[in-house]
């Protein structure tokens, strides 16, 4: 686990959640060594907090919408 992936933040939710899903596969071998494996934790406790709060801002994006520009459907069919 480099040193230098740990300092930098993710590009976007997609990329945070594959490194995500790379890092639980890497810890689930059992094949790294104690160091390696606090750093893979803690990146990936970083990585979390990311796709957490991405997904809280997204939510409160959906939110805002719903009370300003987006309206329910209404399907008027005219009469006959």
């Amino acid at each position: 686990m480099a040193k230098s992936r740990a300092a930098t933040p993710p590009k976007d939710y997609e990329s945070a959640l594959a490194e995500l899903e790379a890092i639980v596969a890497e810890m689930e071998s059992g094949q790294l060594p104690l160091d390696a494996s606090l750093a893979a934790y803690k990146r990936g406790a970083e990585l979390l907090q990311y796709c957490r709060q991405q997904l809280a801002d997204a939510e409160q994006q959906v939110k805002i919408l719903e009370n300003g520009a987006l309206k329910p459907f209404k399907n008027e069919e005219p009469d006959d």
